[in-house]
């Protein structure tokens, strides 16, 4: 197959209001920030990719502004006149130029692949190994704070059949409240629904000892990251009747690997951008199945660049136990695509087509860029 050269790299920053706030242990999202990269190959192939976190800073080291000057700095000057088709090889070049920055590589690692998905004609899905299903179960996410707002929404949601899973951010307030807040939402839902919960790191092993249970008891079916250390979580795990899944301690392959070897945690939540791209990803959740650990697609509340890469590696996934929560785009109040997302009977249709199978709408793309567009050509 002929190469084809990386010609240019363009990054943007897109702000995205979102229909709500949305309030974690961390911090509270008041709107979105995507961070956009184009990649522009010799043979007129241009592939798109997309970085995004949750509240900024506030939930890890990386942020879209900090993603775009890493991507405009170091990883576009390394990249520019390399071979655009050899993906795996050009990501391992510049993993050993550039530590870290797991958010930013997962970008580029989209752009090159919906690239070459669209150099052979065939979807990311194929190119990573072959979807095993047209659509995935989607869960939406209660965070507004405040327990009847949640059920009207939680109700709302079902009414629409939109979404029959639902995880409840709490560890912001004290424990019994947030008990009581999830007990009373399981209570109104009751069997038409599941309830999960996610914690973010915000307890203590002692506070989450005593929590979980009581979460049990309440109807909560998963609890997601209820400490912040992979030891605590690993003694945690088993004590109670409650599946415990592991986030944020999810790093890549490697930790993956211990915390499989410590039987830290039930559940992964598999996330591209976390882990460093969608071969990473893939990788991660390799090392579950293989430990006999359940798979759960996560979300860093992605636009629909990021959320259409992680269902196309999610639809690969031999099992997939607990679905997954890619709403990311419908927390955001503008539509970016020209056409939007199928979300229907509680689930989202992977599309179908050559690369990420989905088009940018370019003039709402213009109209919430910030600052411009950055291009760093050779």
């Amino acid at each position: 197959m002929p190469t084809a050269k990386i010609e240019r790299i363009e990054t943007s920053l897109i702000d995205v209001p979102t229909i709500r706030p949305h309030k974690l242990s961390v911090a509270t999202m008041h709107g979105q920030t995507l961070m956009l990269v184009r990649v522009y190959c010799s043979d007129g192939v241009v592939g798109i990719g997309e970085g995004s976190t949750i509240a900024g800073m506030a939930y890890g080291p990386e942020s879209p502004e900090s993603m775009k000057l890493a991507i405009d700095e170091y990883f576009a000057p390394a990249m520019i006149g390399n071979d655009a088709t050899r993906i795996q090889a050009l990501m391992a070049h510049l993993g050993k130029l550039v530590k870290v920055n797991h958010f930013a590589k997962s970008a580029l690692e989209t752009a090159l692949l919906d690239a070459q998905g669209k150099r052979l004609d065939v979807s990311v899905g194929e190119l990573i190994g072959g979807r095993r299903r047209d659509r995935l179960p989607i869960a939406w996410t209660l965070a507004s704070g405040d327990t009847t707002t949640d059920i009207a929404e939680a109700e709302r949601m079902l009414d629409l059949r939109r979404h029959k899973v639902f995880k409840l951010k709490i560890g912001a307030k004290e424990l019994k409240t947030d008990v009581q807040h999830v007990a009373e939402i399981k209570k109104a839902l009751g069997e038409r629904a599941s309830v999960r919960v996610d914690v973010n790191m915000a307890w203590s092993e002692t506070q989450a000892a005593w929590a979980i249970p009581a979460l049990a008891d309440a109807g909560c079916d998963l609890v997601e990251q209820p400490v912040a250390s992979a030891e605590a979580l690993a003694r945690l795990r088993g004590r109670f009747p409650v599946a415990l899944m592991a986030d944020e301690i999810l790093q890549g392959p490697e930790s993956a690997f211990e915390i499989a070897k410590n039987h830290g945690a039930d559940v992964f939540a598999i996330k591209i951008e976390q882990n460093g791209g969608l071969f990473a990803a893939q990788r991660v959740a390799a090392i579950a199945e293989a430990a006999g650990i359940e798979l759960y697609g996560g979300t860093m509340l992605e636009g629909a660049i990021s959320t259409i890469a992680s269902a196309h590696l999610f639809a690969s996934f031999a099992t997939l136990h607990w679905g997954t929560e890619l709403f990311g785009p419908l927390l955001i109040t503008e539509e970016i695509l020209a056409q939007p997302l199928d979300y229907s009977d509680f689930e989202l249709t992977v599309p179908v087509g050559p690369g990420l199978a989905i088009e940018l709408d370019e003039d709402r793309i213009g109209r919430f860029t910030r600052n411009g567009t950055k291009t760093v050509t050779k």
